[in-house]
């Protein structure tokens, strides 16, 4: 007979504080949480399934500190966890390229198709819902405003973008990754045609029309609830992130329904339980989508504590009593 359903697995890493809040409140609720990070496959991570023919898994899942079969899990919190990669780092190349695509495609093919299980969201989703230029599309294709963009490697291409739609901002598709020296960021920057030489060739860049904005808004929604944050800067900064954030002014704003509806589809176009979403406010009242983090940070939040519940909803609704 196959175990009833009674935990949720959260996938994500150890210094997640985000995903702390949300085990917070299934604790409360006395749900059993297991947490795992796929990148400590080894004695830190065990895993043993077998597969019959009906497309099955029948097998466990072995942390330091929990043993759960893998039928036991009713939902599925993907958040974010280490690359696999950083388990071999200390290999040769060949051994740790090869060893980081057999965990990827054994232990993450495995935890990608528990059956039955609630995915906020599949990690499947996820990744389709990362690329800044099929956001871009989506959110346009349903209604919602977005910046003029130019994607490009093209110098010439670049300048003439510059001259045409000016001023025009820079920002990075994924950002620096981490460093042994710590992390450096690339925010939203202003540039000009004399600021763009030889190295645009180098690799993609995204340039887009400067929208001329009086705020920020951040519209976080998860299932059908939408939590939403005007956000206002004291020096008008063109990057909100850039600045001192216990600077930033927080204030509840209403999303207007032909968003909120927009927003709606785009999570369904996507297969997607979450979505964070970054808007500029012109000061008619026009709201420009930016981009949607389909896994975004929400915790320093004035509605976090809300936020945790309505994930914890979400992850419970289908299967727990």
């Amino acid at each position: 007979m196959r175990p009833s359903p009674e935990t949720v697995l959260v996938i994500t890493s150890v210094e997640d504080a985000t995903a702390n809040l949300v085990i917070e409140v299934l604790n409360e609720r006395q749900a059993r949480v297991v947490r795992a990070d796929p990148a400590d496959i080894g004695a830190g991570l065990m895993f043993s399934a077998a597969i019959d023919d009906r497309g099955e898994w029948a097998g466990r899942l072995r942390t330091a500190s929990r043993d759960i079969a893998l039928a036991e899990v009713g939902a599925v919190y993907y958040r974010r966890p280490n690359p696999y990669s950083v388990r071999f780092a200390h290999l040769p190349a060949q051994q740790s390229t090869f060893a980081t695509a057999e965990a990827q495609h054994g232990l993450g093919g495995i935890l990608r198709t528990l059956h039955g299980a609630t995915y906020v969201s599949h990690p499947a989703a996820i990744n389709r819902a990362d690329y800044k230029v099929a956001q871009l599309r989506t959110a346009a294709r349903l209604g919602l405003s977005i910046p003029l963009s130019l994607i490009t490697n093209d110098l010439e291409q670049a300048r003439k973008f510059a001259a045409e739609h000016g001023p025009i901002i820079y920002k990075s598709f994924r950002g620096v990754p981490p460093s042994p020296e710590g992390r450096v960021a690339i925010w939203t920057q202003r540039v000009t045609s004399e600021d763009l030489d030889d190295s645009v060739s180098v690799t993609a860049h995204l340039f887009q029309q400067e929208v001329r904005k009086v705020a920020d808004a951040r519209v976080t929604v998860i299932g059908r609830r939408v939590f939403a944050s005007r956000i206002t800067t004291p020096d008008g900064a063109l990057d909100w992130r850039s600045g001192d954030w216990e600077q930033l002014t927080h204030d509840p704003i209403e999303v207007p329904e032909p968003i909120r509806n927009a927003l709606h589809a785009y999570l369904d176009y996507f297969g997607l339980m979450f979505g964070a979403f970054d808007f500029a406010l012109e000061a008619g009242g026009k709201w420009i989508f930016i981009e949607c983090n389909p896994n975004g940070q929400w915790g320093w939040l004035p509605d976090s504590d809300a936020m945790a519940h309505a994930l914890a909803d979400l992850l419970l609704e289908r299967w727990w009593s």
